[in-house]
């Protein structure tokens, strides 16, 4: 159940039990305003309403009653130190602790901004600090090997068409598995487009170029596919008509690097990761790359510098006179 649903339905137990109802309407108000003002994706809202559920319980047991609006009003760094303190204990990571601070953070400024908190107390509170993990990008030789129709291993032809052009995609225009599987009949209608309209995280659009090697894949898909999705549906189909799940190309995806001998971060997703790299080692900049990634930040693409040590040692020594 999302989380918008899950709050329309104040008569489960979890509702009745979790707070007071002035403090349940102000956080289903609150699940709408991030879905229709904000824009969030849906498993981003599940997730802070995970988080702002768990805060609330843990508040009975702090409080001992369900917790109300004044007794969030002005929430003090002691009790969110004792929040994440419980959550650390039950096994939380660094990063579920940030993200559960992030949720409950939006939460109180919401309210803030409607003059019923003040967000000083959850303001002054540093997220846990994280472990920096680097993306695993693959080679551009294995990244070509991947996604090459030949190398495709289902029996049918039109499934290896399918996942061939399913991963030419994800290298090819760097897209997220959701990305690509939110595309629909209609955005190849031009077999002379040069570029997709691509719909990303929080609804947000971005223009990422097509390469011929990319429609010629997914051309060949739709050549050989028995079912015809229409204008509006999706593209990709599953063996029998439905819609394809994620995990079905991520099973595609282990047996194939399994049958090329690839290492095991050989991912659908590292053939993103290795897009942006690629991309950074033959001299593109960061701020084209954010665009294409359609990454909110830049600093959630400078890590790709990080990535390229390598590429960026070398120009250093082409580059710099005493080198």
């Amino acid at each position: 159940m999302s989380a918008l649903a899950q709050a329309a339905a104040p008569n489960t137990f979890d509702e009745v039990v979790l707070s007071a109802p002035d403090l349940l309407s102000e956080r289903a108000l609150w699940l709408e305003y991030l879905a229709g003002e904000k824009r969030m994706a849906e498993k981003t809202i599940d997730a802070y309403e995970r988080d702002l559920r768990q805060f609330l319980l843990f508040q009975i047991h702090y409080l001992g009653r369900p917790a109300q609006l004044t007794d969030v009003a002005d929430l003090k760094p002691s009790e969110v130190r004792a929040f994440l303190a419980r959550r650390r204990k039950d096994g939380a990571g660094a990063r579920t602790l940030g993200r559960g601070l992030a949720g409950l953070r939006s939460f109180i400024r919401y309210l803030e901004k409607k003059g019923l908190a003040s967000s000083a107390g959850v303001g002054s509170m540093r997220a846990p600090k994280q472990a920096k993990t680097l993306p695993k990008p693959v080679s551009a030789d294995q990244a070509l090997q991947l996604s090459h129709a030949r190398s495709q291993l289902a029996e049918e032809p039109w499934i290896a068409a399918r996942d061939a052009a399913m991963l030419s995609l994800l290298y090819g225009c760097g897209l997220r598995i959701s990305e690509a599987l939110g595309l629909r009949r209609e955005d190849f209608r031009d077999s002379s487009a040069t570029s997709l309209r691509i719909t990303g995280k929080g609804g947000k659009t971005r223009i990422v170029p097509l390469l011929p090697v990319v429609h010629e894949a997914v051309a060949a898909y739709l050549r050989l596919c028995p079912y015809s999705p229409l204008e509006n549906e999706p593209l990709f189909r599953g063996a029998k008509g439905g819609v394809l799940r994620p995990e079905i190309v991520q099973k595609a995806v282990r047996a194939l690097r399994g049958a090329l001998g690839l290492p095991q971060s050989a991912t659908p997703h590292a053939l993103r990761h290795s897009f942006a790299t690629h991309l950074l080692s033959a001299g593109a900049d960061l701020r084209s790359i954010q665009e294409l990634l359609g990454h909110a930040s830049l600093s959630t693409t400078q890590i790709y510098t990080q990535v390229d040590s390598e590429h960026l040692l070398s120009v250093f020594k082409k580059a710099h006179p005493r080198a």
